[in-house]
C-alpha cells in the first residue's frame, strides 16, 4: 500500500472509529432510562464486547505473562472504571457535556506531570489547559450556579480521572525492558474489556438485573426502539468496532493526527443526543465544548515524551507515547 492511500484508510478508521464511540452514550442513555441500571448497562457492553474479542485474547495469551499490569491497569481504569462513571453520569446529565467534561484527561495528565512528578511542561501545554478549563466552565455555566447535576458533574470527572490513572500507569513503565517488542494494541483490548468484565460483574452484580427490560423497548425522544438493538449497537458498534478500527488508524496515521480525528467524537456525541434525543446544548455550552476539544488536542500533542517504554506501536515502527494511547487503546465511551 502507498504512503497516500495508507493514510487515506487510516483516516478513513479513524472516522469510523470516532462515530462508533460518539454512538455509545445515545444508544446507552435511552436504556438506562427504561430502567437498567448504569452499571448493568456498562456489564453488558464489556461482557459482550469481551465475549466477541475472546479469540483475539486466546491469540495475545503470551500478554498475559508478559504484560499483566498493563492488562490489569487497562481493564481496571480504561475500561471498567472511565465507563462505569461515564454511564452512571448520563443519568444526570445530557451526553454531549458529560462527553465534553470527560475530555479534561488530557489536561489532568499535564497537571499530573507538572505538579507531582515536577516535570516541565511547554507554554503550548499550559494554553492548552487554560482553554480546556475556561471551556468546562463554558459547559457547566458556572455563571448560572452550576446549572447541572453536581452529583453528574462528578461522575464525569471521575471518568477523565480514570482515565489520567491509565496514562500514569503507562508512564510508570507498563513499556517493560528496553529495546522489547511492545505488546500488540488488540491484543491488550481483549484482555482489558476481559479484565473489566471481571471487575463489573462483581460490582455490577448482574444476577440481580430485569433482564426482561431487554425485551421491551426504549424511548428516543418519543420513538420506541427495540432494547436489544440499542444492546447491539452498543457491543459491536460502539465497543468491538470503534476499538478496532482507531487500533488500526494510529498504524498508519500519526497519533497526533488520530487524536485530532478522534476529538470528533464529541462532536459525534453531542449532534446525535440532539437529533435523536432531543438534547439541546445552548450557544455558551456549545463554545465552551469547543474550547474543551481544542484544549485538550493543545494538551495532548504538547506534552512531553514519557520517560519509559511505548505501550502501542505507531505507523512505521514509531511509537507513541503514553498520552497518545487513550485516542486508540483507552476508548471510554
Amino acid at each position: 500500500m502507498h504512503a497516500s492511500q495508507g493514510r487515506s484508510a487510516g483516516l478513513g478508521l479513524a472516522l469510523a472509529s470516532a462515530f462508533a464511540f460518539g454512538g455509545s452514550g445515545v444508544a446507552a442513555k435511552p436504556l438506562i432510562e427504561a430502567g437498567l441500571a448504569p452499571l448493568h448497562v456498562v456489564w453488558l457492553r464489556v461482557a459482550g464486547a469481551a465475549l466477541v474479542m475472546l479469540p483475539v485474547a486466546w491469540r495475545h495469551r503470551h500478554l498475559v505473562r508478559e504484560r499483566p499490569v498493563l492488562l490489569a491497569g487497562f481493564g481496571l481504569f480504561a475500561v471498567a472504571g472511565v465507563q462505569a462513571f461515564y454511564f452512571a453520569s448520563l443519568s444526570r446529565m445530557p451526553v454531549g457535556v458529560a462527553l465534553l467534561i470527560e475530555y479534561l484527561a488530557p489536561a489532568l495528565v499535564l497537571g499530573w506531570v507538572r505538579f507531582v512528578q515536577r516535570r516541565p511542561v511547554t507554554r503550548a501545554a499550559a494554553v492548552g489547559v487554560v482553554l480546556a478549563v475556561g471551556g468546562l466552565a463554558c459547559v457547566v455555566e458556572v455563571w448560572a450556579g452550576l446549572r447541572l447535576d453536581a452529583f453528574g458533574l462528578l461522575l464525569a470527572l471521575g471518568a477523565a480521572c480514570c482515565q489520567v490513572g491509565y496514562f500514569v500507569l503507562s508512564d510508570q513503565g507498563a513499556g517493560g525492558a528496553a529495546g522489547a517488542e511492545p505488546p500488540h494494541p488488540v491484543g491488550v483490548i481483549a484482555y482489558g474489556l476481559l479484565v473489566g468484565a471481571a471487575v463489573l460483574t462483581l460490582v455490577a452484580r448482574p444476577w440481580g438485573m430485569d433482564w426482561a427490560l431487554l425485551q421491551g423497548r426504549a424511548d428516543m425522544d418519543g420513538h420506541g426502539v427495540p432494547a436489544w438493538m440499542l444492546l447491539v449497537w452498543i457491543v459491536l458498534l460502539a465497543t468491538v468496532l470503534a476499538y478496532v478500527t482507531g487500533v488500526v488508524s494510529v498504524r498508519l496515521l500519526s497519533p497526533q493526527v488520530a487524536g485530532v480525528v478522534a476529538c470528533l467524537e464529541a462532536v459525534v456525541a453531542t449532534v446525535l443526543a440532539w437529533v435523536l434525543l432531543g438534547e439541546h446544548l445552548s450557544a455558551s455550552q456549545l463554545l465552551g465544548g469547543g474550547l474543551v476539544l481544542v484544549g485538550a488536542y493543545i494538551a495532548q500533542s504538547s506534552a512531553p515524551k514519557p520517560p519509559s517504554g511505548p505501550v502501542v506501536a505507531g505507523p512505521g515502527g514509531a511509537v507513541a507515547g503514553a498520552p497518545e494511547v487513550r485516542e486508540r487503546t483507552g476508548g471510554s465511551r
